[in-house]
C-alpha cells in the first residue's frame, strides 16, 4: 500500500497521531480486517511496535479488536471515527479544565506563585518582552492582559480581527469594564462586523477606522502588536510582539489618540 507522505502528515495534524499511528490506521483502512503481522508488512511499522499501535488506536476509537484466533482488528468508518475523536476530546478537555481548575486553591499553585514573584524581583522592566507565534497563543496573551489591566486597554484591529476576537476577550472586557478600566477600540466597520462592533459597544468605546493595523496598549505600559496581516497568513504562522515599555506605549498612544478624533463613531 503506498500512501503519500503529503497525506499522512495532514492525518497527523488532524487527528494529532504519530507517524506510526497514521501508517498503521491508514494500512486497516485499505484491508478493513487485518492482523497486527499484516498491518505491520503493510504499514512498514516494526513489528514489535504494531500491537502497541494497535492498541494506542483502539484507545482512541479508530479502530476495534476483534475477538478469535488470531487476533484480528476492525477499521471504523471514517466517518464513525471523527465523532468518537470529537467526543473523546470534549471528555479530556473537561478534565484538564476540572483539574486546572482545582489548582487555584492546591498548594502547588502557591509555590508556582513564589517561585514566579521571587524570579521577576531580578527582572529588569525592560527584559520582560518576548515574541509570540500561533494566532491562539497571541489571543491567550491578549487576554491575559486584559485581565490584568488597571486603568486604559487600546485595542486597534483589522475587520475579520474583530469578529475574531469578539468571543476570545470579551468576557475579559466585561470584567475589565466593571473595574472601571476605560476601554478605546479601533477597526474597519462593515456590513460583516457591524453587529460584533455593537456588541463590543456594550463594553467599550468603538470606532470605525479605516486603516490597517493590529495593536494594543495596555495602561500605557505594555504594548502588544501583531507582525502580519491576517488577510494573508495561516493563523499558526501568525507572529505577534509583546513589550513592557511605557516609553514608547506612552509616545504610540499619544499618537493614536491623534488619530481616534478623526474615527468615525459607531
Amino acid at each position: 500500500m503506498i500512501v503519500k507522505e503529503e497525506f499522512l502528515s495532514r492525518l497527523r495534524k488532524i487527528f494529532d497521531l504519530n507517524l506510526y499511528e497514521v501508517k498503521v490506521w491508514t494500512a486497516l483502512l485499505s484491508r478493513g480486517t487485518s492482523t497486527a503481522g499484516e498491518l505491520s508488512s503493510i504499514s512498514d511499522v516494526p513489528r514489535s511496535r504494531t500491537y502497541d499501535i494497535l492498541e494506542s488506536l483502539e484507545k482512541k476509537g479508530f479502530i476495534i479488536m476483534k475477538l478469535g484466533k488470531p487476533i484480528k482488528f476492525v477499521a471504523l468508518k471514517p466517518e464513525e471515527v471523527i465523532e468518537r475523536v470529537k467526543k473523546n476530546l470534549v471528555v479530556e478537555a473537561k478534565e484538564k479544565s476540572k483539574r486546572l481548575e482545582q489548582l487555584k486553591g492546591d498548594e502547588v499553585l502557591t509555590e508556582l506563585s513564589s517561585l514566579f514573584k521571587e524570579g521577576i524581583k531580578y527582572v529588569e522592566p525592560s527584559d520582560l518582552s518576548g515574541s509570540l507565534k500561533g494566532r491562539q497563543n497571541l489571543y491567550n496573551h491578549l487576554d491575559m492582559l486584559i485581565r490584568d489591566a488597571q486603568s486604559t486597554i487600546t485595542l486597534v484591529t483589522t475587520e475579520d480581527g474583530l469578529n475574531r476576537k469578539m468571543e476570545v476577550i470579551m468576557p475579559s472586557l466585561e470584567k475589565a469594564k466593571k473595574r472601571g478600566v476605560k476601554i478605546r477600540i479601533a477597526a474597519p466597520i462593515t456590513a460583516n462586523n457591524k453587529k460584533v462592533a455593537k456588541d463590543f459597544s456594550k463594553v467599550a468605546e468603538v470606532r470605525n477606522a479605516q486603516i490597517q493595523a493590529r495593536f494594543c496598549i495596555i495602561d500605557s505600559e505594555q504594548l502588544m502588536f501583531m507582525l502580519l496581516n491576517d488577510d494573508s497568513i495561516h493563523p499558526s504562522y501568525d507572529i505577534g510582539v509583546w513589550i513592557n515599555t511605557p516609553f514608547f506605549s506612552q509616545a504610540l498612544e499619544q499618537m493614536f489618540e491623534l488619530a481616534w478624533k478623526d474615527f468615525k463613531k459607531i
